[in-house]
C-alpha cells in the first residue's frame, strides 16, 4: 500500500513540472515607459548675427580753444545750446584787436605813402642821371630809399593781415553744426592762447563703436546694418550701418572695432551712450532649433533628451538666439534627431519611453527676420 501511495506521489508531481515546462519560463515585469511628445531638430532661416556692446559717440567733436591773449568779454552760448558753424560763441578783448588793426592800417598806409614819393625820387634821378645831372652817389641813395619802403610796405602789409586775423580770432565761433557740450570760462575770465573754452559735439549723425571677435573678419564688410538699444528708450531698436572697420586685431580681446553711422533723428539719442544689439553678417542663414521647453538647465549643465530606439539620451548642448518659442542650438544634436518636449522632467539617460501622437508645441508658425526683432534677443549668439 506504502508503494502505491509513492508512485501516486511521483507521478503528480511529473504532470505539474510538465504543466509549468508547457507553460514556459517566469517572466519579471520591467520599468513602466515614460510617455513623452517630441520634435524633430530643423532648420529655419533667421539672420546670422552677432551680439556686439559699445557706445555712442558724435562723428565729430571739438574742444574750442582761445587763439588769442585777453579778458572773455562775454559768452553767448551755454552747455546744451545748438550751434551752426561759424556762428559767435564768445568775444574776448575785441575793442583791443579792433585798435591794433586800426594802428597797423595805418602803419600801411603811410608806408604806402612813403614807397610812392620813394618812387617818384628814383624815377627824377634816374632821367637825371640818363642826362649826366645827377651823380651816381644820389642815384645809388634813391635806389636804396625805393627798396627799404618797399620792404617797409612788405612789413606793415603782413602786421595789418596778422591784426585783421588777430580781430577775426577774438571772435570765437563754432567750428561746425553742433551742440555745446561744455563751457569752461564766463565773462571777465583771462585766457591765454590755447585755453579751453568751449566742448562742442556733433550728435546730428552718431558713431556706434564697439568690438567684434576676431573670428567673424572675413564677414564684416562696409553697409552691413546694425540694430541696437540704449537704456533710456528700453525695447526700441536703432538702426546704423557700418562704415569703420579696424585694420587690426587687439591682442588683448582678440577682437577688431568696428564702427556704424546712425542718423540721430530729432536729436533723440544722446552722444557717449551705452548701447547693446547685434550686427546682422548674413540674411536667411539656416539655423538649427527645437522649441524651448525641450532645453533642461540645472546646476550650470544645458541639456536635451534625444529619443533613440525608445530610450531617453542626454546631450548637452550650446544655445544661442531664443524667439517665437524656439530655442537656437549652436552644437551637441543632429538635424532631424527627436528632442523630448514634454515629460523629460521624469527622465534619465537611457531610460525607456513611450513617444505620445500630436503635434509638438514651438514649431508650427515660421520665426520673422532677425532685423525686426528688439535689441536683446540674442543670447549668446556670438559663440558660434
Amino acid at each position: 500500500m506504502k508503494d502505491v501511495r509513492g508512485i501516486l506521489i511521483l507521478v503528480t508531481l511529473q504532470l505539474v513540472g510538465c504543466q509549468r515546462d508547457a507553460a514556459g519560463p517566469l517572466h519579471r515585469p520591467g520599468p513602466e515607459a515614460t510617455t513623452v511628445t517630441v520634435a524633430t531638430v530643423t532648420n529655419v532661416a533667421w539672420d546670422k548675427t552677432v551680439s556686439v556692446i559699445g557706445s555712442l559717440s558724435p562723428k565729430d567733436e571739438a574742444t574750442v580753444a582761445a587763439q588769442v591773449d585777453g579778458a572773455v568779454e562775454r559768452t553767448l552760448v551755454d552747455f546744451g545750446d545748438r550751434v551752426r558753424s561759424n556762428q559767435d560763441l564768445a568775444f574776448i578783448d575785441t575793442a583791443s584787436y579792433e585798435a591794433q588793426l586800426e594802428q597797423a592800417v595805418g602803419n600801411l598806409a603811410k608806408a604806402d605813402a612813403n614807397l610812392v614819393n620813394a618812387q617818384q625820387n628814383f624815377e627824377r634821378l634816374q632821367k637825371l642821371k640818363a642826362e649826366g645831372i645827377a651823380s651816381a652817389s644820389d642815384f645809388d641813395q634813391a635806389k636804396a630809399q625805393l627798396d627799404q619802403w618797399a620792404a617797409e610796405v612788405k612789413a606793415a602789409r603782413g602786421a595789418a593781415g596778422v591784426a585783421r586775423l588777430n580781430l577775426q580770432r577774438s571772435q570765437v565761433q563754432a567750428p561746425f553744426d553742433g551742440a555745446i557740450a561744455q563751457r569752461f570760462v564766463g565773462r571777465g575770465d583771462y585766457v591765454k592762447g590755447g585755453s579751453a573754452l568751449f566742448h562742442v559735439v556733433n550728435d546730428a549723425v552718431l558713431r556706434f563703436i564697439f568690438p567684434v571677435p576676431e573670428r567673424y573678419a572675413s564677414l564684416v564688410q562696409k553697409g552691413l546694418p546694425v540694430s541696437f538699444g540704449v537704456d533710456n528708450y528700453p525695447g526700441e531698436a536703432f538702426i546704423g550701418s557700418v562704415f569703420l572697420i579696424s585694420p587690426a586685431v587687439t591682442t588683448a580681446s582678440r577682437a577688431f572695432n568696428v564702427g556704424a553711422l546712425v542718423t540721430n533723428t530729432h536729436f533723440r539719442l544722446k552722444a557717449n551712450s551705452f548701447a547693446r544689439g547685434f550686427l546682422v553678417l548674413e540674411r536667411g542663414s539656416p539655423t538649427a532649433v527645437v522649441p524651448l521647453e525641450s532645453v533642461v538647465s540645472f546646476a550650470g549643465v544645458t541639456k536635451v533628451f534625444i529619443v533613440e530606439n525608445h530610450r531617453a539620451r542626454s546631450r548637452s548642448v550650446q544655445t544661442g538666439r531664443i524667439r517665437n518659442g524656439l530655442q537656437e542650438i549652436l552644437d551637441g544634436v543632429n538635424l532631424g534627431d527627436q528632442v523630448v518636449v514634454t515629460g523629460q522632467g521624469r527622465l534619465t539617460d537611457g531610460a525607456t519611453v513611450a513617444i505620445q501622437p500630436g503635434e509638438p508645441p514651438g514649431l508650427t508658425d515660421p520665426p520673422p527676420a532677425a532685423a525686426n526683432d528688439p535689441p536683446g534677443v540674442t543670447a549668446r549668439h556670438e559663440n558660434h
